[in-house]
């Protein structure tokens, strides 16, 4: 059975609330996988990471914020990092120093590729792609192309730096204080 897709005037898209929120790509909204523990707990960290870092790397961090990249195109990474200071934008339309997009169990490389090449054309320095599941890090360059890390994680050119294996210690250790409290 063939499904057809109804596009979406931008206008539309741009005046809609979505819960949770699409990124909508050439007239078409399309929904985020998401939802799942493994997914908000790492997302809560890398917020609480980035919050810790305001002050010294001068940024300011975004869970799930529209970004622009053509008038045609906006994606929702699941968390950003922007330099500061910032326009201040309903949504943003430079681009900002990092994307991360954590993985769901149903997410596709080639989807999460897509969505790094999109950010990449506007010129995001940093690109990280984290799987719970396999628990593996990932970053891409200019090129958009992913390139597993097993040290640390950085973006170009600013103090952003992350170690890997403290990303999943805290994983584990939030997912064994959940199984502690049950």
């Amino acid at each position: 059975m063939a499904t057809s897709t109804v596009l979406v005037p931008v206008e539309e898209y741009l005046s809609t609330i979505y819960r949770p929120d699409c990124d909508y790509v050439d007239g078409e909204v399309l929904e985020r996988n998401m939802g799942e523990t493994p997914h908000a707990r790492l997302q809560g960290f890398f917020v609480s990471f980035f919050q810790q870092h305001e002050d010294e790397w001068d940024i300011e961090v975004l869970p799930e914020q529209r970004l622009q990249i053509n008038p045609r195109r906006y994606r929702i990474p699941d968390v950003m990092v922007l330099a500061l200071p910032n326009l201040d934008e309903r949504i943003i339309r430079t681009a900002p120093l990092l994307c991360i997009e954590i993985l769901s169990s149903e997410d596709r490389l080639r989807k999460v590729e897509e969505r790094l090449r999109d950010y990449a054309s506007i010129g995001v320095r940093g690109l990280w792609v984290i799987d719970p599941w396999r628990g593996t890090a990932s970053s891409a360059g200019p090129d958009a192309n992913l390139r597993e890390v097993t040290d640390r994680l950085s973006v170009p050119d600013t103090a952003i730096s992350i170690s890997v294996p403290e990303i999943f210690a805290e994983l584990e250790r939030l997912e064994a204080r959940a199984r502690r409290s049950r």
